[in-house]
Parts: C-alpha cells; structure tokens; sequence
C-alpha cells in the first residue's frame, strides 16, 4: 500500500479488485487510529449538528467557551421563522467551576435564558470537562423542567466518550424526548416526516415543494427548518423517510419501534436519486392518483435535468474525481452524479460510513478506485496524486489540502450557500463542478 501509511489503518483503505482481496471488506465503525489525524468531529459536535438547524431551540453548552464557539452557526441551515438556533449559550467554565463544580452556574444561564427569552425548548450539552467533573445536569435540567414546565433535556455529550456517530445517535433520543410526550392514542395518521435534511441553502424547502406538487403532506421536518410546535406533530405522519441515513437512521429505527410509523431511505442528491426517492414515496403513501402526478413531475424535471447537463458533459470527458464527505449516504449518491456526468470516481471516503455504505460504494466504482474510511490529510494527498484526481469533493478540512496540490474542490459539507439538493441542485452542482475544475487558474500552477 505504500509508504506513509500507519499499519494500524491499512484494514482501513480498500483498492477496488475483483482479482483479489480477502473477502472481509473494509474495516469501518471504529474508533479513530491514535496519532492519525482523523477528520472526525466530536461526540459533542455530533449531536449539535443533529440539533442545531431546529430554530427555536436553546443550546446551552455546559463547558468552557471555547465548545460553543466552535458550533457557532455551525450549519448553512435556513429558518422560515425564529432565527435563535444560530447563537450559542455558554456557562464559560473556569478553573474555579472546575474544582468546585458548575451546576449552580448551569442553573443560574437555564433561569436567565428563561427570564429573557420565554424558550420552549432548551437543549444543555455537557462537554468534555464536565465529562470529568461530573456535574449532574440530567438532575439540573429535570428541576428546570418542573419549575418553568417546560422542555429541557440534557445530553451528556463529552467528546472523549466516543466517536461523532454516537452524537448522532444521543440528538436522535433527545428529539425522541421532545415527541414522546405528545403521543396520543387513536392518531389518524397521514403524511410523511423528513429525516435527516437539514434545510442547508434551501434544500428542505425545495424538496418540501416537490412534495406539495404531487400531493403528499409532509408533518414534520427533523431537524431543517423545524420548530418545537412542528416536531410535536411527527407521531401523526404515516411514514419517514431518511436523507441522512448515518444520523438519523437510529431515530426513524425508535419512531417504528415505538410509534409505528415504518421508513424508507432516500436521496435527493442527483437526478436518478431524487426521481426514485420522489416515486418510492408516491408508491407508499399515495393513491393511483399521486403516483401518476409524480410520474409526470419526475419526467419533466430529469429533461430539463438532463438537458442542461447534456450541455456541459464534453467540459468533463477524462476527468477523475475523489470524494470525501461524512456519511455513506452522501457518497453513494455523489458517486452517481460523477457517473452521469462522465467523470469517472477514482477515489471516495467517508468518516461515518456503514460495512452496507461501502459494500454498495464498491459496486457503484471501477476496479482499482480507492475506497478509504475515516482517512486522513496526508492518506488523501497520496492516493490524490496518485490517481491523478481533478476535483475533490469534500468539507472545508479539505479545501486547503485540494487547493495546495492544485486540485478543484467543490463543498459539499454543511456551510454551504447553495443548494445541491433535487433536480435545482443537479444544475447547481454541474455549473460548480465546470466552474472549479475548468478554471483558468490551474493553467498557472
């Protein structure tokens, strides 16, 4: 596999062969290698990202500042109503609430948020100081709870105690408790929630619209765009569908274990992902009626889809692109728009991707495409340059590391400003990709 790279993460990297191989796959799902430079956010951030785009909600970060600026306005998500979601509220542990403990200090930001603001919802995180200090802010936010009857949860999120998925998975029982309580017996069930889409530049409602347009009611958006009133309403829907299936696959698990309401996995990156998506979920929730209105949607909007990237495809004859992005889900799909555009995937990883993310990766690219998990800077710029890569796609981590080997990046990561999301986002992403990777600049480097 070459020289610079760690032993203990070469069952970590993958080449693609139907020659060869030992038949186990890649490693994935587990802790970050020590002294690998992992890309990898916190537990901390995990949920906070999860809980962040829901805009009326409090988020007091129970710990030193430096955690809550960190996720400040960590998301391009958009609100249509309160923009309170994009502040962070801090308790600024010193070293004094280190010895003596910060739960008064926890009492008195939950007693002042209240006094000022007359919240709803409030979320507190514990950090990784608090971690080993051990505040009990479950105690702390349960007297808050009762005093002002109101919701506040506490999540213990220290960033030692794990990886970024089990943020994910602690934001996904968090919402559980904001929905729970508003379960009524004998709901008449009908439409559909949106998991996993977190409204960046617009997308929720650009989906949401697609939806109005062939008749299907969407409840509840989890968390693009939601709202405390929104979220109560999501025991009534009929069925979720997941965007984002590494953090919200847990939650749409619980909501059809506890609330009966099944789900489905979707995408609404690229054509082919969002015509399938949009007829799955006519097929499942609509009459003859709906499906046929979807039908006729999905084939106007793939000609005019298809029509405009017809236009730009000689711009990409010969070019090689390399992914790295967070969940499976997205990489999946982005592999897909690569192929209908002619360019073909020489590399792609994720940081949260599943053994089923990588197994159906794997059958999606050509042989020797390198397929890498929770990888690092310096295993990027090896197989980059060694696959002589012309774009790469990924977060802002890895622009500087694109732009530095004199690569074309495209963001694809949450502080985006644009939507890449339906058939508008399959327009957007094309002129993108042309713009970076065809820019005069590169004939300069």
């Amino acid at each position: 596999m070459g020289a610079g790279i760690l032993e203990e993460r070469k069952e970590s990297i993958l080449v693609k062969d139907h020659c060869s191989g030992n038949g186990k796959g890649i490693q994935c799902e587990t802790q970050s290698v020590s002294g690998a430079v992992s890309q990898r956010a916190c537990v901390y951030c995990g949920a906070r990202v999860v809980l962040n785009p829901i805009t009326d909600a409090y988020h007091i970060v129970h710990g030193p500042i430096g955690c809550a600026s960190y996720t400040w306005d960590i998301r391009g998500s958009l609100s249509s109503g309160s923009d309170i979601y994009r502040n962070s509220f801090s308790t600024d542990l010193r070293e004094l609430d280190v010895i003596f403990g910060g739960e008064k200090k926890l009492t008195a930001a939950i007693d002042e948020i209240v006094a000022l603001h007359k919240p709803k919802l409030i979320f507190v995180y514990a950090t990784c100081i608090v971690g080993v200090i051990g505040d009990d802010i479950e105690a702390v936010c349960k007297a808050a709870s009762a005093k002002y009857n109101l919701c506040v949860i506490p999540i213990k999120a220290p960033g030692f105690s794990g990886t970024k998925t089990l943020g994910y998975k602690m934001a996904c029982n968090a919402i559980m408790e904001v929905i729970k309580p508003h379960v009524q017996a004998g709901q008449i069930k009908k439409g559909i929630n949106i998991l996993g889409d977190f409204n960046l530049a617009g997308e929720m409602w650009i989906i949401k619209n697609y939806f109005d347009k062939i008749g299907v009611k969407v409840v509840s958006t989890i968390t693009g765009d939601a709202s405390y009133d929104t979220l109560i309403q999501a025991s009534t829907a009929e069925l979720n569908i997941v965007q984002c299936a590494g953090s919200s696959t847990y939650l749409a698990t619980r909501m059809e274990e506890e609330l009966n309401i099944p789900y489905i996995k979707v995408s609404f990156f690229g054509v082919e992902d969002t015509t399938s998506s949009l007829l799955r979920v006519a097929q499942a929730v609509g009459d003859a009626q709906t499906l046929v209105r979807t039908e006729t949607f999905v084939q106007e909007q793939s000609k005019i889809a298809q029509e405009f990237l017809g236009k730009y495809k000689r711009n990409f004859i010969g070019k090689k692109a390399a992914i790295y992005v967070g969940g499976g889900f997205k990489a999946i799909s982005l592999i897909r728009q690569f192929n209908e555009m002619g360019i073909k995937t020489v590399v792609v990883g994720t940081q949260t991707g599943k053994k089923e993310d990588y197994d159906i990766i794997e059958s999606l690219v050509e042989d020797d495409t390198v397929i890498l998990d929770d990888t690092n800077p310096a295993e990027l710029e090896k197989f980059m340059k060694e696959k002589e890569a012309d774009i790469l796609v990924g977060g802002v981590k890895e622009r500087p590391l694109a732009y530095k080997l004199g690569i074309a990046f495209c963001d694809h990561n949450h502080e985006r400003k644009h939507a890449l999301g339906g058939y508008e986002g399959v327009i957007n992403f094309t002129q993108e990709v042309n713009l970076t990777m065809n820019s005069p600049v590169w004939r300069y480097l």
